[in-house]
C-alpha cells in the first residue's frame, strides 16, 4: 500500500478541489464535490457535482472514463455518499466501475449519507481519507455548518468607519456610500459564493437594496434576498419582492399583504417569534436551511447584526473599514477582536479600505496584505 499524502496524491487532490468550485451553489443544497480518475497513463475523467438530484461528482468523472475507470484511482473531496437518496449511493458506482483505490479529503457528516468509505473496503478497494481535509473543510463550510448545526454558515458584513460607525454624519453625509468602490466589489464577490444574502426590514424600508451580484462574474443562479420581517412591512413595490426572495414574517403577518408578495413570486414563510416579540432568529435559520440555504452573507443594519452576534449565529465577521472617514484609533462596532472573542482570520485592502476578516474562537493563522 502506497503511503497516503505522496506528491501525485496530493495534485490530483487539488485538483478535485478546483474541479468542486464548479459547482458552489450549483448543487445546493448538496455539498460540492469534486472528483478526478487516474489510471495507469494518467487522468481518464473529471467531474463535479451537479444540479441537485443529477448525478454527483464521482458518477460524473466515471461516465467520462467509461472502462478506463477499472483498476484506477478516484479522488474525491468528500467521502463517497453511502446511501440511496435521489441518486444512487457513490459507494456503490466507484466499487461496480472497478475502481482500485479511492482517496478522499473529509469524512462526510451526514448522519444518513455517511458510510460510503467503510462499504467500500468492505468490497475490497483501498480507502484513504484525511488528505487536504481542512482546505476542503473550508471550501464546504456551509453544507458542514447546515448538517452539524441544523443552520446556514453566516458571514456577517459590516461597513464602518475607523471609529466604529456604521453611518456618516454632518458633511460626510454628502458620500452615498461608507466605503470605496473597490471594498463594495469585495462585497459582490462575498455574494457570489452564497447561496443568500440576509437583512432585516428596516434596511429594505430604508434603502431598498436590491441584494444580487453585480461588477463581477457569478455562475449559477443569483443569490437569493432574504429578509426577516416580523410584522410583513415589505412594501410590494420594493425591489427584492420578485421571484425567488425568501421573507420570514412571524404568526401576526397580515394574510393579504403576504398574499400580495407571494403574487409578485416572493416565499412568505412564517416563523414563531422569540425573545422580545422578534422573530426566533434560531426558528428562521433553521427554516433556511429546509428551503436549500446552507450559507448566507448577512448585510444587517446594527440591530440585526447585534442579535446574530449575541444569538452566537455567526460564523465569519468582515469589517470594511473606511479608512477616510472617522477619527481616532480603529474600533469595531460588534466584538471587538481579539479580546472579544474574535480572531483575526486574514487582514487585507481594497481600494482606500481596509478589510477585516474574523472569525469566534477560531485559531487560524491570519494572512496579511492580502486582497480580497
Amino acid at each position: 500500500m502506497r503511503a497516503i499524502g505522496a506528491t501525485s496524491d496530493r495534485a490530483h487532490l487539488a485538483r478535485a478541489v478546483a474541479l468542486a468550485e464548479r459547482s458552489r451553489r450549483i448543487s445546493a443544497p448538496n455539498p460540492h464535490v469534486g472528483c478526478v480518475l487516474v489510471g495507469d497513463d494518467g487522468v481518464v475523467g473529471e467531474g463535479s457535482t451537479s444540479v441537485a438530484g443529477g448525478p454527483h461528482a464521482e458518477v460524473n468523472a466515471l461516465a467520462q472514463a467509461g472502462e478506463r475507470a477499472r483498476g484506477a484511482t478516484a479522488y474525491v473531496t468528500l467521502e463517497p455518499c453511502g446511501h440511496h437518496g435521489r441518486t444512487p449511493p457513490c459507494a456503490g458506482a466507484l466499487r461496480d466501475a472497478g475502481v482500485r483505490r479511492v482517496v478522499y479529503g473529509l469524512d462526510d457528516p451526514h448522519r444518513v449519507a455517511a458510510g460510503g468509505a467503510s462499504s467500500l473496503r468492505a468490497a475490497g478497494v483501498e480507502v484513504e481519507g484525511g488528505l487536504l481535509g481542512e482546505w476542503i473543510a473550508c471550501q464546504l463550510e456551509g453544507f458542514l455548518r447546515s448538517v452539524t448545526s441544523g443552520r446556514p454558515h453566516v458571514t456577517l458584513k459590516l461597513a464602518h468607519t475607523v471609529d466604529g460607525r456604521l453611518t456618516l454624519d454632518g458633511a460626510a453625509q454628502e458620500r452615498t456610500w461608507i466605503t470605496g468602490p473597490a471594498a463594495r466589489s469585495a462585497v459582490h464577490g462575498w455574494r457570489a459564493a452564497v447561496d443568500g444574502v440576509l437583512v432585516g426590514v428596516g434596511t429594505v424600508l430604508a434603502d431598498d437594496p436590491r441584494l444580487d451580484v453585480r461588477h463581477v462574474p457569478l455562475r449559477g443562479p443569483q443569490p437569493r434576498a432574504i429578509v426577516l420581517d416580523t410584522w410583513l412591512r415589505t412594501p410590494d413595490t420594493a425591489r427584492i419582492a420578485r421571484e425567488g426572495t425568501i421573507l420570514l414574517a412571524g404568526p401576526g403577518a397580515a394574510p393579504a399583504h403576504a398574499a400580495a408578495l407571494r403574487d409578485r413570486g416572493v416565499d412568505v414563510q412564517q416563523v414563531d417569534l422569540g425573545a422580545g416579540g422578534h422573530l426566533d432568529l434560531d426558528a428562521a435559520l433553521a427554516r433556511l436551511v429546509e428551503l436549500g440555504i446552507t450559507s448566507v452573507l448577512a448585510e444587517p443594519g446594527r440591530t440585526l447584526a447585534g442579535a446574530l452576534v449575541a444569538a452566537g449565529t455567526v460564523d465569519r465577521l468582515v469589517s470594511h473599514v473606511a479608512l477616510a472617514c472617522g477619527d481616532g484609533p480603529l474600533r469595531l462596532p460588534v466584538g471587538e477582536s481579539p479580546c472579544g472573542g474574535w480572531l483575526i482570520e486574514r487582514l487585507g485592502g481594497a481600494g482606500d479600505d481596509l478589510i477585516l476578516q474574523q472569525v469566534p474562537g477560531h485559531t487560524r493563522t491570519p494572512t496579511s496584505t492580502e486582497e480580497h
